[in-house]
């Protein structure tokens, strides 16, 4: 593997840089390509941390694939040059030296629900354009799924230490274990002198398969897992069923941690996985075997029974996925590990927002709630998606709260 210089010295530093372009927050890759190679590297990494506060994150755990690499104009005819690895140096390194500026405070009150992706940017933004920032955590320290949902082979969690040091020296007012929607309601916040609040509690109610077995003892969600992995018994046989990202993150981290032999049941043919195609390969070299055109169907003490899912291409190119109950197998299981997906929390409900149909946030193009001065971004809005679309709307979100706070304080 090129070196990290080396990767720099690999890229063109096109005038129309597709990598850009194709980047959730348009991150400008030439530009800090440049100052990199210049040794400006504080710069680069100034730049980095104003466009995307959470560089350092994203640069790790982003569908380079399907964003940057993806894009490269290098990558039609060799290899893309490996933006991230660049990125993740330099963000890094940022996080690691940076002078907090000075800041003119306008002594205007923010509440910010939630310290997952899109509330950690948030909170950022503000401070450091002058806001008094209160951010509330239903856990007890930053980072939401980033934290608890990302496995830390995957994501090392001092990255979420040193951007809990940064918001705290920014000054940011932090209220651990409180949880806006029980702890304290959205109405609650307005007569003590907040004029906008920026709710993104993320996605946190794992969904269920309603199979019969789903109950039983050795039965678990994912998102329950993934928080605390050791807490888990869970013998040599593991059957994960799901196709995304988090059914990937607990087959490795099954391994890992439970020293066990994961098997992943899915839904759909392994082209149709929606996990990214790097961490599907991460998984086959750790060992993970996998079951696709399988749709679970029961679970029992020792067993998850299944289907076999026939898959038919239309005429118009979509595909048809059909279960064939004439072919039903078990598959043997100490535990049954559920990753379909997560939605919101039942508190929601309690905010007096108006929801969807998916029972997520109710929000214009601005992330802009039907209650004045209440805005939200994140998988509350959109339902799971990536860290770095959140936090490309999160910025568009910003710039709307903006207009609201300057007129309602002018």
């Amino acid at each position: 593997m090129p070196s990290i210089k080396k990767e720099a010295e690999r890229c063109l530093k096109c005038k129309k840089a597709l990598c850009s372009e194709h980047c959730p927050v348009s991150t400008p890759v030439p530009q800090v390509m440049e100052l990199f190679l210049k040794g400006e590297i504080k710069k680069a990494g100034e730049i980095l941390f104003n466009n995307n506060p959470i560089s350092a994150i994203t640069s790790l755990i982003c569908p380079h694939e399907k964003n940057c690499c993806g894009h490269c104009v290098l990558g039609k005819k060799g290899a893309p040059v490996e933006f991230y690895r660049v990125e993740e140096y330099i963000s890094r390194f940022y996080l690691e030296t940076m002078e907090i500026p000075e800041i003119k405070r306008n002594g205007i009150k923010v509440a910010v629900a939630g310290a997952g992706p899109a509330g950690i940017t948030m909170s950022i933004l503000l401070l450091l354009d002058g806001y008094d920032v209160t951010l509330f955590e239903a856990e007890d320290d930053i980072g939401g799924v980033l934290r608890f949902g990302i496995p830390p082979f995957r994501l090392p969690k001092d990255i979420l230490d040193l951007l809990r040091d940064i918001l705290l020296r920014l000054g940011v007012h932090f209220r651990p274990n409180t949880r806006i929607g029980t702890n304290i309601m959205i109405e609650d916040l307005f007569p003590d002198g907040y004029k906008a609040v920026f709710v993104s509690t993320g996605t946190g109610r794992p969904r269920k398969l309603g199979l019969v077995g789903e109950t039983l003892g050795h039965v678990h969600f994912a998102i329950d897992y993934l928080k605390s992995p050791y807490s888990f018994k869970l013998g040599r046989r593991v059957v994960i069923v799901g196709a995304g990202n988090v059914a990937i993150d607990v087959a490795r981290t099954v391994i890992r941690c439970g020293r066990s032999y994961p098997t992943i049941l899915n839904f759909m043919g392994k082209d149709e996985m929606t996990a990214n195609k790097d961490e599907l390969e991460m998984a086959e070299l750790d060992g993970v075997e996998f079951v696709h055109h399988a749709q679970a169907v029961r679970i029992t003490d020792d067993a998850v029974k299944y289907v076999y899912v026939r898959r038919t291409e239309n005429e118009d190119g979509t595909l048809t996925f059909e279960e064939d109950y004439s072919r039903v197998s078990d598959i043997p299981a100490d535990s049954v590990i559920i990753a379909i997906g997560q939605g919101p929390g039942a508190d929601i409900a309690t905010t007096g927002v108006k929801l969807t149909q998916r029972g997520l946030f109710d929000v214009n193009e601005w992330g802009e709630t039907d209650i004045r001065g209440v805005f939200a971004a994140g998988d509350l809005v959109s339902g799971p998606k990536t860290v770095v679309e959140a936090v490309a709307f999160t910025k568009k979100v910003f710039l709307r709260m903006e207009e609201f706070l300057r007129s309602e304080t002018e």
